[in-house]
């Protein structure tokens, strides 16, 4: 195990039937390219010393004979090799024949019976075996872990053994099969190995039987899947020869902060009155280890499949169109006031009020959109602002915010050639005030526009902006935002809506809170003053979603933007991260209602309850101690 991750492997050779000889070379010689590759721990297919279409031959003594020589020759071999090998053969035991497991590592071997015998097919296995009879171990120690074996149908049960050595503490399980081809069988059996790692929180391995496999009824084409969590990281293409074998590191640091964290796993547990007790995984990081079989995704929050993303977005769209129109209808509220300033957020709680109102068939009207230009206001986003808001059909107002503003900074003694927080902020809490007068005067609400990253970052003016009565925005990172808005833009058939939303994607992020420059162009880049929101978000995601330490955050998005950010300037961002998100948390406790729409969410009544005072200090030492020299 290096870094929580443990490197697995599901290798398919090309069996020889009933030659054991060859079958346990062509094993070895897999073996030995695995561990050249790093691998710990490796399964090959049900069967595979004999091969699992030798029929009636299973009954020959010679047959039986050999292959336990087999399992003797790869039990020596791994005396002096660090990878610990799974594979398939059939043993003789209790009166009769088994189809087993045998777990081989460091010169010893561990034997798991399968359990279930499937006859639904020409290969009545009860013909040739006899199942597991009794309660057996199948649980192991290796690299740190804790692994557990099944074999093929096993999985295919109500309640598979996996489910059992999950609760027992299994952080990877590995199947050995021998499944043959019909059509739909292969998508049924990945979403089958998908579906139970989320439902056991582990990885999964698996690696069914093919090349070589006898063709006289049935087809058996290779398949190896390794899966983690609920999420498919490899699968081989099973219908090319070449391929024998696929590689994944398997993150069961975040296996485990899961179970731990989801109580219905440890109530599970205690309900088969199971326990169990692990070791703690080792703490160090080497930051020069590369992952196999697996992307970090450099957005987290952003599928990188477009189906995929487009199906998050529809999802999410709904959620706040549903949360939005549960509120109104609550307090019997037809009216909503939103500050618009031709930005992301505001752009994107507009888009999800006019939806509602057709929703619930309430007229436009009703939305009274106040555009409040100010000392940084740019013609670019004054005129998206106008032409949004008049596209959409709802109430127009504009509310200079100068003279108000003006007028405060002499009543607190302050000037306008000093741009400091009392400068920017002076600003932000008139907006809001102007807003909020006019809902009280309107019968209203004010929607809120401030998003994910803003509160992670505490990007947001203290009752200003920060302060709203319904905030739409609170569950969506600014990474996410502008698929959102992108998804409003490609569905409506206005087309002057769609070259402003458009436009307004291309925006760069500004909260304009200081004079532009002269020739009109944004000046004050929120980016370059806060950090680049791609990596706060990656920050943001793997902090509350899976606890990591500090170190490993810094080697996951050192690993993910190795090619858009020197390591300096990740450990410079995510240094300011960590002291904002601690002492910003003033903010987040007291935050309005709004809709949770993914994993992660900061709302003080839910997901994320946090000390105001508390400190970053542990987090900030580790980052302290990476060299990058």
């Amino acid at each position: 195990m290096t870094n929580g991750f443990v490197r697995v492997a599901a290798a398919t050779p090309f069996v020889k039937i009933a030659n054991i000889d060859a079958n346990v070379s062509e094993i070895i010689t897999i073996a030995e390219k695995l561990e050249a590759h790093g691998v710990e721990i490796a399964v090959f297919p049900e069967l595979c010393i004999t091969g699992y279409t030798c029929a009636d031959l299973f009954h020959s003594s010679l047959l039986l004979a050999k292959a336990a020589e087999g399992i003797e020759t790869l039990l020596m071999w791994s005396r002096s090799h660090k990878i610990h090998l799974i594979v398939g053969a059939p043993v003789v035991m209790d009166g009769g024949i088994a189809n087993c497991a045998i777990f081989l590592h460091d010169g010893e071997k561990e034997t798991v019976v399968k359990s279930y015998l499937p006859e639904y097919n020409e290969f009545y296995e009860r013909r040739w075996f006899v199942p597991s009879s009794k309660e057996q171990k199948a649980v192991f120690e290796s690299h740190d872990i804790r692994i557990g074996i099944e074999i093929c149908e096993d999985l295919w049960v109500p309640v598979p053994p996996s489910s059992y050595q999950a609760m027992q503490g299994a952080d990877i399980i590995f199947n050995l099969s021998a499944s043959d081809d019909t059509i739909g069988k292969y998508h049924y059996t990945k979403t089958l190995i998908c579906q139970q790692s989320a439902r056991c929180i582990c990885g999964y391995v698996y690696a069914s039987a093919g090349k070589g496999e006898s063709s006289t009824d049935l087809v058996f084409s290779p398949k190896t899947l390794i899966a983690e969590n609920g999420t498919l990281l490899q699968a081989n293409d099973r219908w090319n020869p070449e391929e024998k074998f696929i590689i994944a590191d398997i993150d069961v640091e975040a296996l485990r902060r899961d179970r731990f964290h989801n109580t219905s796993f440890s109530e599970c547990m205690r309900r088969h009155d199971i326990t169990q007790s692990l070791a703690p995984l080792p703490t160090g990081v080497d930051f020069n280890y590369e992952l196999q079989g697996r992307t970090i995704q450099q957005r987290p929050f952003v599928p990188a499949d477009d189906n995929l993303r487009d199906e998050r977005c529809t999802e999410i769209v709904n959620i706040q169109t549903t949360g939005l129109a549960t509120r109104l209808s609550a307090i019997n509220c037809s009216k909503i006031v939103i500050g618009i300033s031709g930005g992301l957020d505001s752009t994107l709680a507009l888009l999800v009020a006019a939806r509602t109102f057709d929703r619930m068939k309430l007229d436009r009207k009703g939305i009274i959109g106040v555009t409040m230009p100010g000392f940084g206001t740019t013609d670019r986003t004054y005129d998206n602002a106008v032409k949004l808001m008049h596209e959409l059909g709802i109430s127009v107002r504009e509310i200079s915010i100068a003279p108000a503003v003006l007028q405060h900074f002499s009543d607190i003694g302050h000037t306008t050639d000093v741009h400091d927080v009392t400068y920017e902020n002076s600003q932000a809490r008139e907006r809001t005030q102007i807003i909020m007068d006019i809902a009280n005067a309107e019968n209203g609400i004010v929607l809120g526009t401030g998003d994910l990253s803003e509160l992670a970052l505490g990007w947001a003016t203290y009752n200003g902006d920060h302060m709203s009565m319904y905030g739409i925005n609170v569950g969506v990172p600014k990474t996410l935002v502008r698929y959102l808005v992108h998804w409003f833009a490609v569905r409506t058939e206005n087309e002057g809506l769609n070259k402003t939303l458009l436009d307004i994607i291309d925006t760069p992020i500004s909260p304009e809170l200081t004079p532009a420059a002269k020739d009109g162009t944004i000046l004050q880049k929120t980016e370059d003053l806060v950090g680049p929101y791609d990596l706060h978000d990656f920050f943001l995601y793997y902090t509350l979603r899976y606890g990591f330490s500090s170190k490993r955050i810094f080697y996951l998005a050192k690993s993910a933007f190795k090619e858009e950010f020197d390591d300096t300037i990740v450990l410079k961002w995510l240094k300011i991260f960590f002291r904002r998100f601690f002492s910003q948390q003033f903010k987040r406790s007291c935050l309005p209602d709004g809709p949770k729409v993914g994993s992660v969410c900061l709302s003080p009544r839910g997901d994320w309850r946090m000390p105001s005072d508390a400190s970053s200090a542990l987090w900030l030492k580790e980052l302290d101690e990476i060299s990058l020299s």
